[in-house]
């Protein structure tokens, strides 16, 4: 069976992570350790030995240097030791050992240099050397007596030593062994709280995906107190996504519907006039010039109906570049255009307020109310007039004003006032103003003037001098 690391949950992968990494550091730590303390201990032991063969032999050379010195001048010093055996080697080969348990001699051949020593007259002479004898390792000292008397040998075990580093290896392998079960652990509950959070978000996902349903996820650990992790605000922006997903998709079923509502009155003027133009040879030329004039009427309400919508579904202002725009060139060229269309006198009375914006966006959002005065003030003979103060852009008319309960509704997306229902439109120009006034950062307003008519409008942030350091997002 071949593992497939890709195939691990993350819980997996986090465990088995945090476990080699745990387990590289302690086999890195353990080596330096174990190495450093083998290192001491070994060093340590073998000075040990050495600084008790050099006493021995100061020892000896002191006790022969003695009136009349000699092996007869003092007693010989024997050393006893849990690791140390020690022995009179005589010149003739034989040994003497003092030990309380003779089943723990070691028993060894002389070598040519230790029977050498044993002979010399010489005292303190020492010869050192590490021995192997039946398969353990062992460290040899033999120092003459002097006056061909003989030479103590000194045997020490190197196994204790070498045992007790065995066993600090085998508890630095355990310690780390079980250092790498916690970090495993570790890993795996870090893993298993992570993942949880982002299972639900990923079958929320797939819930969205194969229903088309933007319910929220469930607040669960992502939102638990002093918990605001990187899977926490995944969680969060994944619910600010769906509740935008939801909204425009509300606003998309609600705009379908009121376009389909909206399309259906011209739509059916039209199909009723396309029916009478089937007898058109039976009306008199003033019934089929009036037949011709409503049909243009309604294929230009229509298509006006029909530009706005797709301006509104696809948010096409949004394409044009941001800049600074001085609001005196918006309000005259809109000012311009609707003179020559309309005949009606445009007053403009602008200061130098800049805003940071889309001119096009903003020459629409003048021209919307402008042209709406005009066409609710047919014959009127008062001008128009365009005011513009510290960014906010004002158009007055006298006509026949706004009634004071639906003030608050002219802005709304095919809301039609009273007086203005009788008249060709489609009721989503002022909610476009509004749109475009909030997508600048302002806001829009409406009231009826004094003597008559009404004043809308909306006001954004100046931009330069007086107004924000930075273009408004």
């Amino acid at each position: 069976m071949v593992l497939n690391p890709r195939g691990w949950r993350l819980g997996t992968r986090f465990a088995v992570i945090f476990a080699l990494v745990a387990t590289v550091i302690i086999a890195l730590v353990g080596t330096l350790a174990y190495t450093t303390a083998a290192a001491l201990i070994r060093a340590d032991v073998r000075n040990g030995f050495e600084s008790t063969v050099a006493d021995l032999s100061d020892k000896l050379v002191e006790i022969h240097g003695q009136e009349g010195g000699g092996p007869s001048a003092g007693p010989i010093p024997f050393l006893s030791s849990d690791n140390l055996q020690v022995q009179l080697l005589g010149p003739d080969g034989r040994r003497t050992v003092s030990v309380e348990d003779p089943a723990e001699v070691v028993f060894f051949t002389p070598s040519d240099a230790d029977m050498e020593l044993a002979a010399t007259a010489r005292p303190g002479v020492v010869d050192m050397r590490e021995q192997s004898i039946e398969g353990q390792a062992y460290r040899m000292a033999t120092v003459s007596v002097g006056d061909g008397a003989g030479a103590l040998q000194l045997l020490q075990r190197l196994s204790p030593t070498e045992l007790m580093l065995d066993r600090l290896a085998t508890q630095i392998l355990w310690v780390g062994l079980l250092v790498a079960l916690c970090a495993a652990a570790v890993g795996w509950l870090v893993g298993h709280r992570t993942t949880g959070r982002l299972v639900r978000l990923t079958d929320a996902a797939e819930y969205v995906s194969s229903t088309g349903r933007l319910d929220p996820v469930g607040p669960g650990d992502a939102h638990e107190e002093g918990n605001h992790d990187e899977v926490d605000r995944l969680g969060s922006a994944f619910n600010a996504m769906l509740a935008r997903l939801a909204r425009s998709k509300e606003e998309q079923r609600r705009l379908v519907q009121d376009a389909a509502h909206e399309l259906r009155t011209p739509l059916t003027s039209l199909y009723t006039n396309v029916q009478v133009l089937g007898r058109v040879d039976r009306l008199s030329p003033e019934a089929r010039e009036s037949l011709i004039d409503d049909l243009r009427g309604e294929t230009r309400e229509l298509t006006a109906l029909v530009n706005e919508l797709v301006g509104l579904a696809t948010g096409d202002h949004e394409d044009e570049a941001m800049r600074a725009v001085p609001l005196r060139e918006v309000v005259d060229r809109v000012a311009e255009r609707t003179r020559r269309r309309t005949g009606r006198d445009i007053v403009v009375d602008a200061d130098d307020s800049v805003v940071w914006g889309r001119p096009g966006s903003l020459e629409r959002a003048v021209a919307n109310p402008v042209e709406n005065s005009a066409k609710f003030d047919p014959d009127g003979t008062a001008p128009i007039e365009i005011r513009v103060r510290a960014g906010a852009v004002e158009v007055l008319d006298r006509g026949p004003g706004i009634d004071p309960e639906e003030l608050g509704r002219v802005f709304e997306r095919f809301y039609r006032a009273t007086v203005a229902r009788g008249l060709p439109g489609s009721g989503l120009g002022l909610s476009m103003v509004k749109e475009i006034a909030q997508a600048h950062g302002g806001r829009v307003f409406a009231r009826n003037r004094e003597g008559g008519g009404a004043a809308i409008g909306f006001q954004l942030p100046e931009y330069g001098p007086g107004g924000p350091e930075a273009p408004p997002g």
